[in-house]
């Protein structure tokens, strides 16, 4: 049987070559490429036709969540799956939204990592036990939104709750699957209903006011 071919993308040298060496060890997976930022990846999967990408997040030029939208249009015959050290939910729903097959953390044991490629090569889903209860927790705190006392809407609480969280307007937009602009005129809005004038003073008065968790 022939084996898996594995494209790696991380901006790190050293995590690079780390995996490289690891996963060079399994007699059934062959590392055809090498890639350090998202447009790299592409490129890679272009010219190697790899059965899978191991996608990092947080890379220059283009991220890993954009870079696993483009080859899931362009080669959707190959699996990608997140490693990155990122625990968020929202990074989770957007690269699975976005067509990733897993979402692993970075201190996963080799041996795992290798276990985890096959199975999704076969067809499977992979993601870990933590980001999986961390999502179904997400979701039903979205179900239920909480009551504000300055007129937010479900969806205006939801923008706040990411922006709350430190996201950037561009993630906000890929969590919620809205466009970067509606997303500024939700943050105008908000502020607005607030009267506040910036991140840090909104998430401030939604906590106090406590209708967002702290």
């Amino acid at each position: 049987m022939a084996p898996i071919k594995v494209l790696l993308a991380d901006d790190q040298e050293l995590i690079l070559e780390s995996l490289r060496i690891v996963l060079s060890l399994e007699e059934d997976l062959a590392i055809v490429g090498l890639a350090t930022n998202g447009e790299e990846a592409i490129e890679g999967c272009e010219q190697f036709r790899p059965d899978l990408v191991l996608m990092d997040i947080n890379m220059p030029v283009m991220d890993g969540v954009a870079a696993t939208a483009l080859i899931k249009q362009r080669f959707p015959a190959t699996k990608v799956i997140i490693l990155t050290s990122y625990r968020e939910v929202e990074y989770v729903l957007a690269a699975l939204s976005h067509g990733a097959e897993g979402y692993l953390l970075k201190a996963i044991h080799p041996k795992e990592l290798a276990a985890g490629i096959r199975v999704v090569h076969a067809g499977g889903t992979l993601i870990t036990q933590e980001m999986a209860s961390k999502m179904i927790k997400s979701i039903n705190q979205a179900s239920a939104p909480k009551s504000n006392e300055y007129g937010l809407s479900p969806r205006e609480m939801e923008v706040l709750h990411k922006l709350a969280s430190g996201l950037r307007n561009q993630d906000i937009a890929e969590a919620l699957f809205l466009s970067e602009g509606t997303v500024k005129n939700y943050i105008s809005t908000i502020y607005s209903k607030l009267n506040v004038t910036g991140r840090r003073e909104a998430a401030r008065k939604a906590l106090d006011s406590g209708f967002m968790d702290r």
